[in-house]
């Protein structure tokens, strides 16, 4: 007797700790299943991060007693149960017992447990639509190369927004340098031409007081 209630207590300390690393618990009734199909059932869910385990409804009541997270599970404990706890990828397991149920046609899907709350066949079913761990770390992945394209494409284009501005800058640096060049040029040009039309202007306006002044002294 003692034995029995020792082997009582590891099931139900191995049932908190599985629960505790679980997401999502389902509950099933297997009625009719071998050992040959639970085994197979156990193996096609271990590589999506879930396990099967067959025990007793009382077991599972005590085990979830007191939290509030699994204790909802205690509405789907009747007859016959094996419980399927999902610790990774959740659409992955749920579809891979489905697989399992075409062939087996044996099993009945009762309902499951997620974050406190009671999902319905149709609510687990619902949650098989969900991408795998693997499409999410390829989607994730996706998004940070695009991420990481578009920075690229825009630190490349930086040194040629750089180099086009200075180009242009020193475009227009150049033509104002020439205009201040010309001006120069002009200036020196007009100057000589200036003085050469005044000087006979005032060759002219001297060139009338020479005879004058003669006259005065004839005169005198």
């Amino acid at each position: 007797m003692g034995k029995t209630l020792a082997v009582k207590n590891e099931i139900i300390a191995d049932l908190k700790q599985t629960l505790s690393e679980s997401q999502l618990a389902i509950v099933i009734d297997y009625t009719g299943l071998t050992v040959a199909e639970i085994t197979d059932l156990r193996r096609r869910l271990r590589p999506k991060g879930s396990s099967c385990q067959v025990a007793k409804n009382t077991l599972m009541r005590i085990a979830v007693e007191g939290n509030e997270t699994w204790q909802p599970i205690q509405e789907l404990l009747t007859g016959t149960s094996a419980f399927l706890f999902v610790q990774e990828d959740i659409g992955g397991a749920i579809k891979a017992y489905q697989e399992f149920q075409k062939v087996s046609k044996k099993t009945e899907l009762r309902g499951g447990v997620m974050e406190g709350r009671v999902l319905k066949e149709a609510d687990v079913k619902a949650l098989a639509d969900l991408p795998s761990k693997e499409q999410l770390m390829a989607q994730i992945a996706g998004a940070i190369n695009g991420v990481a394209t578009k920075l690229a494409v825009g630190i490349n284009q930086v040194p040629t927004s750089i180099a086009r501005g200075l180009k242009a800058y020193a475009e227009k640096d150049g033509d104002s340098a020439a205009v201040e060049a010309e001006a120069p040029a002009e200036a020196q040009a007009e100057a000589p031409a200036q003085t050469e039309a005044e000087a006979p202007a005032e060759a002219q306006a001297e060139a009338p007081a020479q005879p004058e002044a003669e006259a005065e002294s004839t005169s005198a």
